[in-house]
């Protein structure tokens, strides 16, 4: 499918069950509203089943096209094909991207068109319309590079922005905002030590299609997230610095090959569940044009679009040819693009049938965790949708990870000091059994997370009680409102040393939580020196300082910055934090001491039925209750929420061991995390002061 080279040319290959007549276009410039050259394809010589295809001799990477679609215009049956629309190949792995697109002018809207819908275009709009490109795959200089596939619990995600990582002028890069600007902070990344970068839609999509202005400054704002795909294999252009005609294809090529031999994987998140087509009211740039009723859930009346996404549309996931594109891409991001896996947007929407119904075993979440080029490369589910659907574990199809929001709330409850909140927490940080154990997933598969690009950052976790998405230009109604921050007495910055303290320790208590716990750690890009949205949750529409990293924080807050690294490498160290298998409560190794105990303050098994704020377990690191072909040492944990100390009888070390402080969140930068060499003997006594709002960790190692 789409158009490859081969031999002396390339052959064209599209997808149009029900279109009557396909013309292909080839253009001169990205700009031109004209076609040099259109080639109407025969059905009797240029079609064979449902696929229309060509091959011309003579043409070379680098040409430009589009496509267009006669067939019947239906909209009550479905049907809504335009001769005159310019259509981008689904399967194009390039548009050009010295482009601006305009979706308003390739409407056509007429709001008095009946039930609103677009109005028959008679006007051709190609010059409205960015040009697919035909691209060289074996034209890129791999050096031998292959994707790594860490397995799941011995990585650290560190989810980004591409462009967002690099953009402020405070970034340092020559390139900012592109593929390449990310690999000149490959060093910075490599010393944190994280092993994975997970971006946010790095796909072809239209920046210019959101609607709305900032009201303070009146300026009009962007699609900056990118949750808006219209053409899956092709990297978003305007992320190159090398150029946008076929460039960014090798710039992203060249993104991954450097990040691969600095022993960092590429994670994308990827968005089959709607396009940027929208509803019946929207543009049509692809799949509406080329088949309707394929690529799309259609309502009972087909006039409108199924609406699981809250974008307009719902792809059709579930259709053998929607199917068949899927996998198409994703081995082609894994073979040709060594990409080392995926996160899938709204993942829920691809276990929905043809009629919307979530199935119990959807054939394409089946295909992608049994498909064999995929069986190292990660798959993530977010196991929710906007049609209701939630399954975060039990989300199916065998061994897909999840976004695990327990986590995330569950976490948050207990350090903000909710009540009843350490079961949850004692839940969380083991893996959250209660949710992957029942159907034969491990500890790994729950993708820990306390803030991601869909929310609060870390340090506005700590600073706002309320979401502030008034810039966004929807009145504050946008973003969730189910938060569980809180701002310590003052909402937003402070000058107040008091406040700022206790904010500092809460990120840092946040931080260790989510770095130990077992399972898959998942740390929103710029949370490690407390990165700000100035409290907007929802900031999926603002290309600028808002979203952008801002690198002065890095020497601000130094010491988050330091914590974090140490933290990292002190899970990566220890394989008592990466163990595969959940805790059982029981002694493996027949030494009286089970896997994981759990104590209150005077040294007995906590009530997990009472209000208590604090709580506390001793981890064994013998190999056995690891599951694990080395021993580790023993851990003694401190989790105290409370506003007040909490004094905590210590169990005894192993035989021949004293307890070491390696971290307590109380203590001034660097004594709230000591080096190896530097791990502070806690003495003869049984006891320790876990000051308020503190996270304390104890190592047993011999005297």
């Amino acid at each position: 499918m789409g158009a490859q080279i081969m031999g002396d040319g390339v052959n064209f290959s599209i997808f149009s069950r029900n279109g009557t007549g396909v013309i292909l276009m080839l253009f001169a410039k990205a700009e031109d509203s004209k076609p040099i050259f259109e080639i109407p394809l025969d059905p009797r010589k240029n079609r064979t089943g449902d696929i229309w295809h060509i091959f011309l001799h003579g043409l070379k990477a680098g040409a430009l096209y589009l496509y267009r679609v006669d067939g019947p215009y239906l909209p009550e049956q479905g049907y809504r094909f335009n001769p005159n629309k310019s259509l981008i190949d689904p399967y194009a792995k390039a548009l050009s991207g010295d482009f601006t697109w305009n979706t308003t002018h390739a409407l056509g809207y007429d709001p008095k068109a009946a039930s609103g819908d677009l109005s028959f275009s008679t006007e051709k709009d190609a010059g409205f319309t960015p040009k697919c490109i035909v691209v060289d795959d074996d034209d890129f200089d791999w050096q031998g590079d292959k994707p790594l596939n860490y397995p799941l619990r011995f990585s650290v995600i560190y989810e980004t922005h591409l462009r967002g990582l690099t953009m402020h002028n405070s970034s340092g890069v020559a390139h900012p905002g592109t593929y390449r600007g990310v690999v000149e902070k490959i060093p910075y990344l490599k010393d944190l030590g994280v092993t994975s970068l997970e971006f946010l839609p790095i796909h072809e999509f239209d920046e210019l299609d959101n609607l709305h202005s900032n009201p303070k400054t009146g300026e009009k704002l962007q699609n900056y997230w990118g949750y808006q795909t219209i053409a899956f294999f092709a990297p978003k252009s305007s992320y190159s610095s090398s150029g946008r005609r076929g460039e960014q294809v090798a710039e992203f090529k060249e993104m991954v090959r450097e990040l691969h031999k600095a022993g960092i994987e590429v994670i994308m998140d990827i968005v089959f569940n709607h396009t940027s087509e929208g509803d019946q009211t929207g543009p049509t740039l692809s799949f509406r044009g080329l088949d309707n009723t394929i690529y799309y859930m259609l309502d009972d009346n087909k006039r409108y679009y199924k609406n699981f996404s809250g974008c307009g549309n719902t792809l059709n996931c579930n259709h053998p040819v929607m199917r068949s594109l899927i996998l198409d891409c994703l081995r082609y991001r894994v073979i040709d693009m060594h990409v080392d896996g995926f996160r899938f947007d709204l993942g829920s929407i691809l276990g929905r049938d043809q009629k919307g119904r979530l199935m119990e075993n959807p054939p394409i979440l089946e295909r992608i965790a049994e498909e064999p080029v995929l069986r190292n490369t990660k798959i993530i589910a977010e196991a929710w949708d906007a049609g209701g659907a939630y399954q975060v574990g039990w989300f199916p199809g065998g061994r897909w990870a999840e976004w695990n929001d327990r986590y995330r709330d569950d976490i948050r409850k207990f350090w903000r000091g909710d009540d009843h909140a350490v079961q949850g927490l004692a839940t969380r940080i083991t893996g959250s059994s209660d949710l992957y154990l029942r159907d034969g997933r491990k500890p790994f598969h729950s993708i820990n997370f306390i803030t991601s690009h869909d929310g609060f950052t870390m340090n506005d976790l700590v600073t706002y009680n309320g979401k502030h998405n008034e810039e966004n230009g929807e009145r504050n109604r946008d973003g969730n409102d189910s938060n569980f921050s809180y701002n310590y007495g003052y909402e937003g910055p402070v000058s107040n040393p008091g406040i700022e303290k206790i904010r500092n320790r809460q990120v840092k208590n946040y931080l260790a939580t989510l770095i130990l716990s077992i399972g898959t750690p998942m740390l929103l890009g710029g949370d490690e020196f407390r990165r700000s949205q100035r409290g907007n949750n929802n900031a999926y529409c603002q290309n600028n300082d808002i979203s952008h990293y801002n690198w002065d924080f890095l020497r601000a807050h130094e010491d988050v910055h330091r914590f974090t690294r140490a933290l990292i490498a002190f899970r990566m160290r220890h394989s008592a934090f990466l163990r595969p298998e959940f805790y059982t409560g029981k002694d493996q190794n027949r030494n009286r001491i089970p896997d994981i105990t759990w104590f209150n303050e005077d040294g007995h098994s906590p009530d997990w039925s009472s209000q208590q704020r604090a709580l506390a377990c001793r981890v064994d690191g013998s190999k056995a209750d690891i599951w694990l072909d080395r021993d580790d040492n023993d851990f003694f944990m401190i989790f105290n929420s409370r506003v007040e100390p909490a004094l905590f009888k210590v169990t005894q070390a192993p035989e021949g061991c004293s307890w070491y402080r390696v971290i307590d969140t109380a203590k001034d930068a660097p004594n709230d995390f000591l080096d190896y060499e530097e791990h502070a003997l806690i003495g003869p006594q049984s006891e320790y002061k876990a000051e308020p709002r503190s996270f304390v960790l104890l190592i047993a190692k011999k005297y």
